[in-house]
């Protein structure tokens, strides 16, 4: 795992002192993601440079150094990530009449671009990764992204020069960056708690989509050619049109199959590797399979709270001493959970408010203590339907959308034409009458929220509001029209005729790369640790959508088929609970030991002074959470995050904010 960074001068006007200097102070921004080695490498009359930061994990000698050139001489590459069969490729290029001086991926990675041009290599590699790669030849760049996702890539051009790096702190670093803020990516941050793809907190800087190669002219007058190599829509289509037609016992062992291998070629590695063990479905199926394929205790590892209802750490245990693991477990206190907070700003680079970044960063905190990998048991719920949102969403447009769409929409009409605080007064009037779930605080709102999702002419549309933090962020954000995404533009619905698919297809698109892949990558790299991904393996992610949605949530109960595949390995007594979110108590923080650091940043001065959010609606909601009238650590915590990054950039240096 690595950081990489670098630039084209169209101009051509640095000489090369210039331009090492330049992408060298890129590059050592990124030291946390490669604390091991440094390296760049300049084209003065091209005007490129490159930079690496490099987290040694195979091939541990120099032979491993980034960046790298191909033994032809036509390429030369920064490179981010593992190729998890380049084993297998090497063997192959042998074949081909390639040799080899190390034993890197990025070597064999090199001789697979040469042999058989980009994106036809590409498509043959298994594993995660931001790719740059310069072409002598064609005096072409070309930028490279998983399909997943799971490997960040920001780029664009600023002026004549065209930048490109792992993270935006790199970008900000090169003389050129202007510092505009894109308001359009502020709303769809206060809706979503993330900032989707292709676009970033700043204008003019975009992040490359997943499963995407850009190729880039060294001319500003040229768009960047940005085409898909590999998509959820066509690996969801093709699995609508040749489905499973096995039986569930063979569905249940081909499953077994992938996943075995799937975490097979992700224990490689030449440095101590362990995993994360929750004890829930996801992580316990990685960690029995990575014990099942191991001669010694694999490291697992565990974080708790001292609060029930947040706590996990005794079922990891309890699954950690059936598998007979090497588990370490550590109990944090709200103090310690606490101080994680100033650091996010820095450590996300840009607003990012999914509260458990907390935990997350905490759990990656210990296990580098130990391990340099650690595999994680993330997008399972996205690939067997593990989510509870997917069931209450089918229950619910079930239901409505049998109404007619003109009689929903009056209804919902008459529901939002009060205000949730009428609603709320009407309520406590008959309270006495009403069943006792009626006469909850809240109820308001919860009205409003039910009308928008009935006024729905879609289960995209249904789920947007279901899964927004603000239901109108355009209206909190000064200035600012909200874009579209995978959830508002229909042409990137995939054609999914059943429900419940059709809500995983759109947490494959957004959610999962651009909120889970963005913590896990961002808190692991924090930390110089590489957090490998099983579930996110191709093959199993196109096995996934062969297979009907029975197999996937049965009698209200997400992930059959993956809980037939864990029976095998883990007694079902030891998992057989509710789902439990990664989270921390957010709400009663803000109410108190949190409050003074909250109602700093939600000063109405100075969200008036800095210009960008409407300050009214924020400041009813924090009043009405500090009562305990209404919960709304949601909305206050996405506000917070943002107005924590902002200060956090204003004090780095001034800002230009667009209008």
């Amino acid at each position: 795992m690595c950081g990489i960074s670098g630039y084209i001068n169209a101009a051509r006007n640095q000489d090369e002192r210039e331009l090492t200097l330049t992408v060298l102070r890129m590059a050592s921004t990124l030291h946390h993601r490669g604390p091991d080695d440094v390296g760049t490498w300049v084209d003065p009359v091209a005007g490129v440079a490159f930079g690496h930061r490099r987290l040694s994990i195979l091939d541990l000698s120099s032979l491993g150094h980034q960046p790298m050139e191909s033994a032809c001489g036509r390429y030369v590459t920064t490179f981010n990530g593992e190729i998890y069969n380049f084993r297998a490729l090497r063997q192959e290029l042998e074949g081909w009449g390639h040799r080899f001086r190390g034993h890197s991926d990025t070597e064999v990675m090199l001789a697979a671009l040469s042999q058989w041009g980009v994106e036809s290599a590409v498509r043959r590699l298994n594993g995660m990764f931001a790719i740059a790669l310069w072409d002598r030849e064609t005096r072409l760049l070309h930028l490279v992204r998983d399909r997943m996702g799971e490997k960040p890539l920001y780029y664009g051009w600023m002026g004549k020069h065209f930048v490109f790096a792992s993270e935006l702190k790199a970008i900000r670093t090169h003389p050129q960056f202007d510092r505009a803020i894109d308001r359009g990516a502020v709303a769809l941050f206060l809706r979503h708690n993330y900032i989707p793809a292709p676009y970033s907190i700043y204008t003019g800087i975009a992040k490359l989509p997943a499963g995407s190669i850009a190729t880039i002219a060294p001319d500003p007058a040229v768009a960047p050619h940005v085409r898909p190599y590999w998509t959820v829509r066509g690996a969801a289509a093709q699995g609508q049109s040749h489905p499973f037609r096995g039986t569930e016992e063979e569905a249940i062992e081909t499953l077994d199959d992938l996943l075995r291998d799937a975490v097979k070629i992700r224990m490689e590695s030449d440095v101590p590797l362990g995993a994360f063990l929750s004890g829930g479905i996801d992580s316990s199926t990685v960690v029995a399979l990575m014990q099942a394929q191991s001669s010694r205790p694999v490291q697992t590892f565990s974080i708790g709270f001292h609060e029930a209802e947040y706590n996990e750490a005794h079922h990891a245990k309890a699954v950690a001493e059936h598998l007979r693991t090497a588990h370490t477990e550590l109990y944090v206190s709200p103090a310690e959970a606490m101080n994680v907070i100033p650091k996010l700003p820095a450590l996300y680079d840009e607003p990012f408010a999914d509260a458990s970044q907390i935990p997350t960063y905490l759990v990656c905190e210990l296990t580098r203590r130990h391990v340099t990998v650690a595999l994680s048991g993330d997008a399972g719920d996205e690939l067997f339907a593990g989510y509870n949102q997917y069931r209450w969403a089918l229950r619910f447009w079930s239901h409505v959308s049998e109404v007619p769409s003109v009689l929903r929409t009056l209804l919902a009409n008459g529901v939002t034409g009060l205000d949730p605080e009428s609603w709320e007064r009407g309520l406590r009037l008959v309270g006495p009458l009403l069943p006792a779930r009626f006469r909850r605080r809240g109820n308001g709102h919860t009205l409003h929220t039910l009308a928008e999702m009935a006024r729905a002419d879609s289960p995209e549309t249904m789920y947007r509001t279901i899964v927004s933090h603000w239901h109108d962020p355009a209206s909190l954000v000064i200035g600012a029209a909200e874009p579209r995404t995978a959830l508002t533009d229909r042409d990137q619905w995939g054609d999914i005729p059943d429900v419940i698919q059709k809500l995983m297809y759109v947490d494959m698109m957004m959610y999962l790369p651009d909120d889970i892949l963005v913590k896990v990558d961002r808190a692991s790299m924090a930390v110089s640790l590489e957090a490998r991904v099983p579930f996110l393996d191709h093959r199993l992610v196109e096995f996934a959508w062969q297979l009907p949605v029975q197999m996937k949530l049965r009698q209200g109960q997400g992930k059959w088929i993956l809980r037939r595949v864990l029976d095998r390995y883990v007694p079902a007594a030891l998992l057989d609970r509710p789902k439990m979110g990664f989270g921390v108590p957010i709400d009663s923080w803000l109410r108190g030991p949190m409050k003074e650091w909250a109602e700093t940043l939600l000063e109405e001065k100075r969200l008036r002074d800095q210009g960008f959010l409407e300050p009214g609606p924020i400041k009813r909601k924090w009043e009405e959470h500090c009562s305990g009238s209404y919960n709304w650590k949601g909305q206050l915590w996405v506000v917070l995050m943002f107005q924590a990054w902002l200060d956090h950039v204003q004090n780095d240096a001034p800002m230009v904010a667009e209008r």
